[in-house]
């Protein structure tokens, strides 16, 4: 397989704090510097949310800003990818940093149970969010946590609600939701690839399945999540000092599979994102 791997850097997504791992950064400088870390170690997908001043997750516009301008300052040519989930804001305040135009952002297009609760995304919602991403030259990552979801947004660039090629990350590990399996995984690109053939695809686990979804994804030929968001540790024993030593694990495991990871330039090309 000689496809170059996006690394997607997850830096600190809604839930992980520094109980949990003193590493996880929450301020909008300590993302920037984690995310620099990460992505000089070979990341070059930058997966954002914000945290309030109180270290919650929030969907401010503001705070959005800071940190997109300071990743443009410090990682050049990184690819920045915005959250819109719902655990940062409800209704359409989740897409409100969409008028930044980052290059990417991240779209459900269903509602599925979490741990504690359902993540619901209503088809309304969905319309609006994926609208202002066209609006805004803005590229949707379909965040797909079932099988449903792949065909939602098949649907939705069918009938141009979403400009392709369809990029699709394929979330397992996720209490309630997919869990870990090679058949599902495997019939999950099957899927993707005969319905949408010109589509990317990115494998992302939760937790001690972190490492199990990056070497699947590198074998089968797709490209990896890691980061802090999803994992805070290395293994069973050891905290993940930064999101860099993730993303590090990554890079070690590409040689592997024969893979080794993508460029910036690379990285948007394979994303069909401007230079």
């Amino acid at each position: 397989m000689t496809t170059p791997c996006i690394i997607t850097v997850a830096i600190t997504g809604s839930l992980p704090t520094k109980a949990d791992n003193p590493a996880v950064p929450i301020t909008i400088a300590e993302q920037i510097e984690s995310t620099q870390e990460a992505f000089e170690a070979g990341a070059t997908l930058a997966h954002c949310h914000v945290r309030d001043d109180a270290g919650k997750p929030t969907s401010d516009p503001e705070r959005f800003g800071r940190l997109l301008e300071g990743l443009r300052k410090y990682c050049p040519g990184m690819i920045v990818q915005l959250s819109t989930g719902g655990r940062s804001g409800t209704g359409r305040e989740r897409g409100g940093m969409l008028s930044l135009r980052p290059d990417m952002a991240s779209l459900s297009t269903g509602s599925c149970n979490f741990p504690t609760r359902v993540y619901e995304n209503a088809p309304e919602l969905v319309d609006w969010l994926a609208s202002e991403m066209l609006v805004h030259d803005v590229k949707p990552e379909i965040e797909a946590f079932d099988l449903s979801m792949i065909f939602q947004a098949i649907a939705m660039q069918k009938i141009d609600k979403i400009k392709g090629p369809l990029h699709v990350q394929f979330v397992m590990g996720v209490k309630n939701a997919m869990p870990v399996d090679r058949e599902a995984f495997e019939f999950y690109i099957k899927t993707l690839n005969r319905l949408a053939p010109d589509a990317t695809w990115t494998g992302a686990g939760i937790g001690k399945d972190q490492i199990t979804l990056n070497a699947w994804s590198l074998e089968l030929g797709g490209h990896c999540r890691t980061g802090l968001e999803d994992n805070v540790r290395l293994d069973r024993e050891k905290l993940a000092p930064s999101n860099a030593a993730l993303v590090k694990r990554v890079v070690e495991l590409c040689g592997r599979y024969g893979r080794r990871p993508a460029t910036v330039p690379e990285a948007r090309a394979l994303l069909k994102l401007a230079a």
